[in-house]
Order: C-alpha cells, then structure tokens, then sequence
C-alpha cells in the first residue's frame, strides 16, 4: 500500500473526484431506470435496466466499483503506483460505455416491442462522465 501526498485537505474532494463520485452513483441507479418502453394494449411497459440481462447488471456493479475507488482513496488507501486511480476510473467509465452502447445498438429480442427509453441515455452519459471524470483525476494528479 502506497500513499501519496495529496493536494486537497481529507476531508475535501477535487472536482474529478467530486465528478467521479455523482457519476458513479448515477450509473449504479440507473440500472433501475427504464432502459426500454412500449406501448401495450392500453398501457405503456418500462423495462428496467436489471432486466435486460448480465450487462444491465453490470453496469450496477461498474458504478459501484467507481464509488468504492474513490471511497478507499478518501480514506487514505491508494491503488499501487502502477495503477494510478484516474486510470481506474477511465477503464470503469470504459468498460461501463461499452456495456450500454452494446444495449443502445442491440436491443435484446425480448423487448421487440419496445424502444430505448430515456434511462438507457441517462446510463449512456453516467458512463461517459465517469471517463472525463478520471481525465480530470489524472490531470490533478500532475
């Protein structure tokens, strides 16, 4: 376990990490958003993003990781120096892109009926803020 000398105070997040957290938190819940919508016979159906298979879970699992990453750093645990944490945090943000542009491009065949509903997008963007928020992390870092 390396620790490093940190710019901030404890107690006070940079704005990567700042950024990092909300996006980490959001993209943890917006599994459970609607990720796909029909119109039925006299009803609307919302599929949740746990629903749609191993990658809605995933992407619960993905943001959780980025909130425990920054969890451990602000409780004085650093990843080792090969493997700074804004890296981290791009290759979670990375791999949670993936799994929902997998979701955007493929809709699973269950859902026939169904287009990509407004949680889909808002998981799009969660991930998305997860890899600016370890640019901003790798830029503090210098």
């Amino acid at each position: 376990m390396v620790t490093r000398e940190r710019r901030f105070d404890p107690g006070l997040l940079g704005l990567g990490d700042g950024l990092g957290l909300v996006a980490g938190v959001v993209l943890a819940v917006s599994s459970f958003t609607g990720w796909y919508t029909g119109e039925g016979e006299g009803v609307t159906i919302s599929v949740l993003g746990w629903n749609t298979g191993v990658l809605g879970k995933l992407i619960l699992f993905v943001g959780l990781a980025v909130v425990l990453v920054l969890l451990l750093r602000e409780l004085g645990i650093e990843p080792p120096a090969a493997l700074p944490q804004s890296l981290l945090t791009v290759a979670l943000g990375a791999l949670a892109t993936i799994f929902v542009l997998v979701r955007v491009i493929s809709v699973p065949d269950d859902f026939f009926f169904a287009h990509r509903g407004v949680g889909l997008w808002i998981s799009l963007a969660a991930a998305i803020a997860v890899i600016v928020a370890g640019l901003l992390q790798a830029s503090e870092e210098m």
